[in-house]
């Protein structure tokens, strides 16, 4: 290419980039510095409140998933009303309802896949994890569902003891055990095996069965039982 060419074509980069008419150089395009975060469109709008204070609001929870799985004095602490504090709650709880309900009582759950399904909802966003069981009657249907502990975001310390009294004390004949990973990788750990190997022994000793222990995540589950309890 020519020098005359090359300095042509650079005189119609710049001629392009000028307001019409005036003179001035429009400078590049950048249209998503200029776009407000969606997720605190969304908190503003159901707030309503600004986008600067919605923004807090979710950096003071640590993020949406905070927000969704705050109570409503974690709430009303990041300077939300109480009133709004309980709309938020009952919107959120409705999310989750949609995607997965929990056990009705007196419910067969055929297996893990049915558990996760139940469960997903709930736990699968959390931040920190929790624990809980499913303690089912001689049918195997469902009596009632518990959380037994709550952790952090790397781990929840269980006791089997205490495990078990409120479980015996719904009268249950068998048991399923759930809890969450909040990197949403399912895949059991050592100490999920090791724990699951004491909740089955003490479980033996007082006539309560472990059935399953389903570790759920993001988009899937595992289930220690369909595991070979490995």
């Amino acid at each position: 290419m020519k020098d005359t060419e090359t300095i042509s074509l650079e005189q119609q980069v710049q001629a392009s980039t000028q307001a019409p008419g005036s003179g001035k150089s429009i400078p590049p395009l950048d249209s998503d510095r200029h776009l407000p975060d969606p997720t605190a469109k969304l908190v503003a709008d159901a707030l309503g409140s600004s986008l600067k204070r919605s923004a807090s609001i979710l950096q003071a929870l640590g993020g949406l998933s905070g927000l969704a799985y705050a109570s409503e004095d974690e709430l009303c602490a990041a300077a939300i009303s109480r009133t709004k504090a309980k709309l938020v709650c009952a919107a959120f709880e409705l999310a989750r309802h949609s995607i997965g309900q929990p056990p009705r009582r007196g419910a067969r759950l055929a297996g893990a896949n049915e558990v996760w399904q139940h469960m997903r909802a709930r736990l699968s966003g959390l931040p920190v994890e929790e624990f809980w069981c499913i303690a089912l009657d001689v049918r195997h249907r469902v009596l009632a569902d518990l959380m037994l502990a709550r952790g952090s975001l790397t781990g929840v310390e269980v006791h089997p003891r205490d495990v078990f009294r409120p479980i015996i004390k719904l009268g249950a004949a068998a048991v399923l055990f759930c809890h969450n990973h909040p990197s949403g990788d399912p895949s059991p750990s050592r100490s999920d095996v090791e724990l699951t190997t004491r909740l089955r022994e003490v479980g033996d000793l007082c006539g309560v069965p472990v059935l399953d222990h389903v570790v759920v995540g993001f988009d899937g589950y595992s289930s220690l039982a369909e595991r070979g309890w490995r």
